[in-house]
């Protein structure tokens, strides 16, 4: 037996009416700022999500926390934390963003820094070997994108290649080379011995 017509109608009008809807609220949500920017709004301290290992292939039970180790005799802290891996390895985006900075520094050598969505966090990746095929400044990044790849340039030893991996909440000028240093240990899943 045949659906009458207007039954069919209707059917094809309440998918299309249920489609627009998911549509609609899936607008909403990304154009809805955060709970992040709602926080900061109201003053509150903020701290990065959960991030993505930044090296292919590495487990967060190989991290080591170095990141109040001391560099230069005791000069300088080191505020970040190194993952050593074979040149060459992938290194990843570890949040969704976008590339504010390719920077070739003596202490750094090839090196990028991301800053997250909301423009709080920066990320710096250096001691690259190259950058990723296509990566350029102001481009926006996906989490676990290829963006560079694991090297020993900047004052590394070429006979242990890593990636020093930090993390900094800007200040209102957000300016990429400045920030507060977080410990990015426990954001990247290492536990502490």
């Amino acid at each position: 037996m045949r659906e009458p017509h207007g039954a069919r109608q209707r059917g094809r009008l309440g998918r299309a009416a249920r489609r627009l809807a998911a549509v609609v609220v899936v607008a909403c949500f990304i154009a809805a700022p955060g709970p992040a920017a709602a926080l900061q709004a109201a003053g509150a301290v903020v701290e990065p999500p959960a991030l993505l290992l930044p090296v292919q292939g590495k487990l967060a039970s190989e991290l080591s926390d170095t990141f109040a180790d001391t560099r230069d005799a005791r000069q300088r802290g080191h505020e970040a934390i190194d993952i050593l891996a074979p040149r060459g390895t992938p290194v990843l985006a570890v949040d969704d963003g976008r590339i504010v900075k390719l920077f070739l520094s003596k202490p750094g050598g090839i090196t990028l820094y991301h800053f997250d969505p909301t423009g709080q966090f920066a990320y710096y990746y250096a001691h690259l070997d190259r950058y990723a095929d296509g990566v350029a400044e102001g481009q926006t990044v996906r989490r676990g994108a290829v963006i560079g790849y694991v090297g020993a340039t900047g004052n590394a030893s070429a006979d242990a290649p890593h990636l020093h991996f930090a993390i900094f909440r800007l200040g209102p000028e957000k300016q990429w080379w400045k920030g507060e240093p977080i410990n990015p240990f426990g954001y990247l899943g290492g536990r502490k011995p």
